[in-house]
């Protein structure tokens, strides 16, 4: 993997509806997330923070809330990542909510034929505008990079999708709508949910992942929701979900990884300071950080 990185914060909290998100990058920046990274012998230009524009009420288009501020810092964060990979550097994209994952892979995929996704969430992420229950967008970021969803949201940066269903792996899921459900059926989406993990363990899941997608891929987008790890560990998520990773079994995962070689781009998202115990889930996510790129 990669050890030249460029860091990009995402400070956005309006893909759903606590406030608190926002903070995450430069709380992981003030706990010392780039020293963490240079001890390990990684090579880190700061990119700072890609600017958000908050409205001053939530907008709401049709079902979904602020619309037009997440295509816009969506299309600025696609931008701002395609230039990364162009410079032949890692992207470590730091959250803000998940909705940011709409602008990752939109400036990510471009440079593959066929983009791998490894996606560690508690929640699927794969509603529409047709099966939200809550307009909340950062529950919708796979759907739209398959290509499901509001078409100025498929449709950013001009391609789609973005990467294939049979390219994707869930992995720590415990809370799936039935919309969701249904596209999963449909598109035959591998996932792991908790209770696999727990039934054949995280080393075999992890390793079960890389084998899916080493062949026939040419890279793969890791994608860390932190709602993934139990609360009892990590209650520092606007949407925690009982019955989660434990914090060795992530770590466990992401060193795996680290020495498969596989991973050409990372983003951790849904820290959120506010619900957090003095900070402790922020550490964790900078020693799963740190985990990859460690060998």
């Amino acid at each position: 993997m990669k050890k030249n990185i460029s860091l990009i914060g995402v400070p956005m909290d309006l893909g759903q509806i606590h406030r608190g998100v926002e903070c995450g990058p430069g709380v992981l920046r003030n706990l010392g997330v780039i020293a963490r990274l240079q001890s390990v012998n990684c090579h880190i230009i700061d990119c700072g923070d890609i600017p958000i524009k908050r409205p001053f009420r939530v907008e709401n288009k049709g079902t979904l809330k602020n619309l037009e501020t997440v295509i816009e810092v969506s299309e600025t964060l696609a931008k701002t990542v395609d230039a990364v990979v162009m410079q032949d550097r890692f992207p470590l994209i730091l959250g803000g909510d998940h909705s940011i994952a709409i602008g990752s892979l939109a400036g990510i995929s471009k440079h593959y034929k066929n983009l791998g996704v490894i996606w560690f969430d508690a929640h699927g992420d794969l509603n529409t505008n047709e099966t939200t229950l809550s307009g909340n967008i950062h529950g919708m970021p796979l759907a739209v990079n398959l290509g499901f969803g509001h078409e100025r949201l498929t449709g950013l940066y001009n391609y789609w999708p973005k990467v294939k269903p049979e390219n994707i792996i869930i992995i720590g899921v415990r809370s799936i709508d039935p919309g969701e459900e249904e596209l999963i059926r449909k598109k035959r989406i591998k996932v792991y949910t908790m209770d696999e993990i727990a039934r054949i363990g995280i080393s075999k899941v992890t390793e079960e992942a890389i084998q899916y997608l080493k062949d026939s891929t040419d890279g793969v987008h890791l994608s860390f929701d932190l709602d993934v790890l139990d609360p009892a560990e990590a209650p520092g998520v606007s949407t925690p979900v009982l019955g989660g990773m434990r914090f060795d079994e992530s770590r466990f995962a992401m060193k795996i990884l680290a020495k498969s070689n596989l991973i050409t781009s990372l983003e951790v998202v849904e820290i959120n300071p506010f619900f957090d115990d003095e900070n402790k889930t922020a550490r964790l996510a900078i020693d799963l950080i740190e985990s990859l790129f460690d060998h």
